[in-house]
């Protein structure tokens, strides 16, 4: 028995040519008819019978043969039908979901279900607007997801976004913009596509050349290929040829059929939901002709399409019989009718699920008693409802089907290479699958070996605003554009970046500092001044030197000591200067070497001690020489404080009150071991730290007036007679002295770590040097080298001219 339960509208022909890939919808429409009327447990007894239309792609005739349908006639009365057979209760419709709305609006009026094959629309399935409409397609919001994990997958960070001017391109727009921000990709560009176009729009032209000139090396295209190139001219002149498409497997159709952009699709992906093998599907593809169903004028329009004949028996007139051996697997390259798309296999489930709807509703009647009803068929459309809306079952292909869509399911989406050939063959190869419910990078699979890349790269291409920062840079955003482009800088002295494209670079630890590469941090090594160092070692040496030389002066005049020059300038201080000399030669250890506690608490304060002593010896000396001279009349106060030593008092009071000042620096803050981990790169410098700096200064300005009051003194008595006084050399001596630790306060400051240890080191041995060199090597040069002028009767031939 036949029983009339479906209409199939199928899109084969726009206004201005035929889509033929589309039949491939019919051939899989007659193959699951075919196989449920052979089926014996799905209606049994029961043939489906079903009628086909076609719905021209026009705003202006779309609906029109779906009218026709309705009305039985090419009358278009309004609420009339002529027909005298009762119309198929089902409507399986497609691709467009405007069209499928707008079938919706004219079904409703009788409650006939629309099964619709096109890709998943929201708007479609608002129950309250559409209540009899069902999507056979899941819903895709998976995508955006599969889309990010694959440009995540290839690092592109920098798209092109084209998006149908619709609810739907905008949803999606939404959609992967959100999720591009949490992913770190920008947008290039984003267009929204119309429908229609005014032919040779100037924004067309602008749009075209956009696509062709951006930096941006990846497109997501979300729209009908048709609004990409509506002219066929303009999308000849601006091939993109280095550019990689992302689409969804619905907007390869175009492509099948537009030779002319098939260049600039090559290399593409295609996502598609996953779907299993028909089994037969393939089989009765190739062996399928229009013979078989020789009522359907369409299929031998499709057979001479591709052939350019017919086969025998159909009585065309001229036109050529076929060979008996053609099939579709013969057709041409760009209309590949064997590889299944993804409507085809929604048609083929949706007569399958109008199959179980109406099986169970035969089985109903059987079960309420009605088996008069059963021998003759009659059912309602709006009866199937409830059916349809609890329908699901399990396909040939193994894949569970299901019209409910609250249903929980796991998004799965094969992922197609798109393959172009010179001849103009095409090829969709599977080159991954991308699995939701997963993290990103887990649910995608990819593999790299079997990808074809557009013509214009030789490996993966990049597609980034700007490149990568490398280890030992961070990116640094250009102010007024997105995050994606960036300028990259080194990091700083003291900081690393051991990853590509680092946000901030990392500071090293204390001790550690940066390779030259930047890229990461190596252990300090811990340095001072040490006497194997070029540095420790010749200050050392010339310590020792300065040391040697002050004891042979000072042996020299202990030899020398009854002599004139020796006794004229008062031995016992002149002793004591050359001690202090010698201690302040020896201290200078102190500062060279590992530093640790002793020598630390030890080197400042010996040096302040024995300089004291020193400038304090010489000031002593230079009040000797000046009472010297005032005294030269008997009973005068001068010459009583001279004969009494009254001078030699100022060395213990100066000592004392330096004394007083240490002792109240080691008591309040003593100096330190401590460490420099800044001054000298990739170094640790060991030091000592002076603990209170306002009790040094203090040390030091104690010296420092000290050293200014005996150069006053000095250059006040410079100009005596020089026979028995050493007050020139005095005056020179501290002038040298004071010149040096002048000098020596800046550059102390202005240095750092060993370096400041060697400066100050420096200044002692060099006015040590002074005070040694201008006031004993005269001495040393008469007593040597002319000691003929080192006696009574030299140096009286001297003073007797000077008393006339």
């Amino acid at each position: 028995m036949e029983f009339h339960g479906l209409i199939l509208l199928c899109v084969t022909a726009p206004l201005l040519r035929w889509l033929w890939r589309n039949y491939q919808y019919v051939l899989a429409f007659y193959f699951a008819i075919q196989e449920i009327n052979r089926d014996h447990h799905l209606l049994p007894n029961k043939s489906l019978g079903f009628q086909l239309y076609n719905a021209l792609a026009s705003n202006s005739f779309t609906l029109l043969n779906a009218l026709y349908w309705l009305a039985g006639d090419h009358s278009l009365t309004p609420n009339y039908s002529c027909r005298t057979r009762s119309k198929s209760v089902v409507v399986l419709a497609g691709t467009s979901p405007v069209f499928s709305a707008e079938m919706g609006t004219i079904l409703e009026l009788y409650k006939i279900p629309q099964l619709t094959y096109g890709p998943f629309d929201s708007m479609l399935n608002d129950k309250k607007q559409f209540p009899s409409l069902y999507q056979m397609a899941t819903s895709d919001s998976s995508l955006v997801h599969a889309m990010i994990s694959l440009l995540l997958h290839f690092g592109w960070t920098w798209v092109g976004l084209l998006v149908s001017d619709d609810v739907k391109g905008e949803k999606f727009n939404q959609a992967i913009r959100a999720e591009m921000v949490k992913s770190g990709i920008c947008l290039a560009f984003t267009f929204k596509l119309p429908e229609t176009r005014t032919m040779y729009e100037k924004t067309e032209t602008y749009f075209l050349y956009t696509l062709s000139i951006s930096s941006a090396n990846v497109y997501i295209l979300y729209s009908n290929i048709r609004s990409v190139f509506t002219n066929e001219h303009l999308g000849v002149h601006y091939l993109t040829l280095g550019k990689v498409w992302l689409m969804t497997a619905k907007w390869d159709i175009v492509v099948d059929e537009t030779q002319h952009m098939l260049h600039s699709f090559h290399g593409g992906f295609s996502f598609s939901p996953h779907k299993g093998k028909i089994s037969g599907l393939n089989t009765f593809l190739k062996t399928v002709s229009p013979s078989h169903y020789p009522e359907d004028f369409y299929f031998s329009g499709l057979w001479f399409h591709l052939f350019n004949c017919l086969p025998a028996g159909s009585g065309c007139g001229n036109i050529g019989v076929c060979p008996p051996n053609i099939s579709l697997e013969f057709s041409a390259g760009h209309i590949d009718m064997l590889t299944v798309s993804d409507s085809s296999y929604l048609v083929y489930n949706a007569v399958y699920a109008v199959a179980h709807a109406l099986h169970r509703v035969f089985l109903e009647k059987v079960e309420m008693g009605f088996p008069e009803d059963t021998a003759q068929p009659l059912i309602l459309p709006w009866q199937l409802h409830p059916l349809l809306r609890t329908t699901q079952f399990t396909n040939n292909a193994g894949d569970h089907v299901s019209l409910h869509k609250a249903t929980p399911h796991q998004a799965h989406y094969d992922i197609h290479n798109i393959v172009n050939f010179p001849v103009g063959l095409r090829e969709m190869v599977n080159i991954g699958k991308f699995s939701s419910g997963s993290g990103r990078d887990q649910g995608l699979v990819i593999r790299e070996d079997m990808i074809e890349w557009p013509v214009a790269f030789k490996e993966t291409p990049t597609s980034v605003c700007s490149q990568s920062c490398g280890p030992g840079f961070r990116k640094m955003p250009e102010e007024g554009l997105v995050v994606c482009c960036y300028t990259c800088v080194s990091c700083a002295e003291d900081e690393i970046s051991n990853q590509t494209d680092a946000e901030q670079c990392i500071q090293c630890p204390e001790h550690e500092y940066p390779n030259t590469e930047r890229t990461h941090c190596l252990p300090k090594l811990v340095t001072f001044l040490a006497f194997e160092d070029s540095l420790g070692m010749a200050l050392a040496c010339t310590a020792l030197a300065l040391t040697l030389l002050t004891v042979m002066v000072l042996g020299i005049f202990v030899k020398h000591q009854d002599t004139p020059i020796v006794k004229a300038n008062n031995h016992t201080l002149s002793y004591m200067l050359l001690i202090s000399l010698l201690l302040c030669f020896l201290c200078s250890f102190l500062f060279i070497g590992h530093p640790n506690t002793a020598t630390c608490l030890l080197r400042q304060i010996t040096f302040a001690l024995v300089f004291t002593l020193a400038v304090s010896a010489v000031l002593a000396k230079t009040i000797t020489v000046v009472l010297a001279f005032k005294a030269m009349k008997p009973g005068r106060t001068m010459r009583r404080l001279l004969v009494s030593g009254a001078p030699n008092a100022v060395i213990p009071i100066c000592f004392l009150i330096q004394l007083t000042l240490c002792g109240i620096w080691l008591a309040t803050s003593p100096p330190f071991v401590d460490t420099d981990a800044h001054s000298e790169h990739g170094h640790i410098i060991l030091l000592c730290n002076e603990g209170s700096i306002t009790a040094f200064y203090c040390v030091l300005g104690s010296l420092g007036s000290l050293a200014l009051g005996t150069f006053t003194v000095a250059f006040l008595a410079r100009n005596l007679p020089d026979t028995f006084n050493e007050a020139k050399f005095l005056t020179f001596s501290m002038l040298v002295f004071c010149s040096v630790w002048v000098t020596f306060l800046p550059v102390y400051h202005s240095t750092k770590g060993k370096v400041m240890v060697a400066v100050e080191v420096f200044s002692i041995l060099a006015s040590g040097m002074g005070l040694l060199g201008c006031i004993f090597v005269p001495k040393c040069y008469i007593i040597l080298i002319k000691p003929e002028k080192n006696s009574l009767k030299s140096l009286k031939k001297k003073v007797g001219p000077k008393r006339v």
